[in-house]
């Protein structure tokens, strides 16, 4: 879908505005490539923690004003997240934040099974005590950020405790696999996901640390395997409508 979109978006590329008005906050991270990968971060952070909701429009014209930048880069920000699959772009119709199908979730969690209870044993044999105290720190920001209400936050913290996991393995091409793999996870939570709770228990990250730490690879495997699935087993199906958000509030931005 997003190759197709692509290529419409470059059919397109003649009606590119000129630059928007800079916008207060805009391009700190300086000019050029720079300020286009700043751009390109903050909303990947605002898909993943949820404030750009699954399903909302994202209007070049709207983005170019928020963010200072012209059509163009906007464009060419929106078809690598595309790439990643956090957007997706409709020819005619612009960009959205993506909404995963439930098949496309099931896809992800298979996907996830296959390459993170492969990781618990590399995990396992290269974990520091270091290693072990910020991952339990990760899962106790988890508990308390459900405790308070936060889904985001803890989607968030949930997904950054199974990366972190994957980057211990020591294998990289793997552990940026799991990261988008992730990603998708907390739109596929985000939408289909269970209103203060993650689809596990709340001490299931400590159990699986302290499996790691006493070199226990067998149990690790198959823990994570459950643990993946019970989650996949919470989500339920929930439709909404597209949404028209307010960018200027999300990033900030506003004068």
């Amino acid at each position: 879908m997003a190759t197709s979109a692509n290529a419409a978006a470059g059919r397109n590329e003649g009606q590119t505005g000129k630059p928007a008005r800079r916008s207060r906050g805009a391009g700190k991270a300086g000019n050029g490539a720079e300020r286009h990968e700043a751009i390109y971060q903050q909303i990947r952070e605002a898909i993943v923690e949820h404030r750009l909701r699954p399903g909302a429009r994202l209007r070049e014209d709207a983005l170019a004003e928020v963010f200072g930048v012209s059509r163009t880069g906007i464009r060419k920000i929106l078809q690598r997240l595309a790439l990643e699959y956090l957007v997706t772009l409709t020819p005619r119709r612009g960009a959205s934040v993506s909404r995963p199908s439930i098949e496309e979730a099931r896809d992800v969690f298979a996907a996830r099974q296959l390459v993170e209870c492969q990781l618990m044993p590399w995990v396992s044999r290269r974990l520091k005590p270091a290693d072990a105290k910020a991952l339990r720190e990760l899962a106790k920001s988890e508990r308390q950020a459900l405790r308070a209400g936060e889904q985001s936050r803890a989607i968030q913290l949930s997904a950054q405790f199974h990366q972190r996991l994957a980057e211990l393995s020591g294998n990289t091409p793997l552990a940026e696999f799991v990261e988008r793999l992730c990603s998708r996870s907390s739109l596929i939570l985000a939408v289909y996901g269970s209103s203060g709770h993650l689809g596990c228990e709340s001490h299931d990250h400590d159990e699986l640390v302290t499996m790691l730490e006493t070199g226990k690879e067998a149990r690790a495997v198959a823990f994570m395997q459950r643990h993946l699935k019970a989650i996949e087993a919470s989500l339920s199906i929930e439709e909404s409508g597209d949404e028209a958000p307010d960018l200027a509030r999300i990033f900030s931005l506003r004068d």
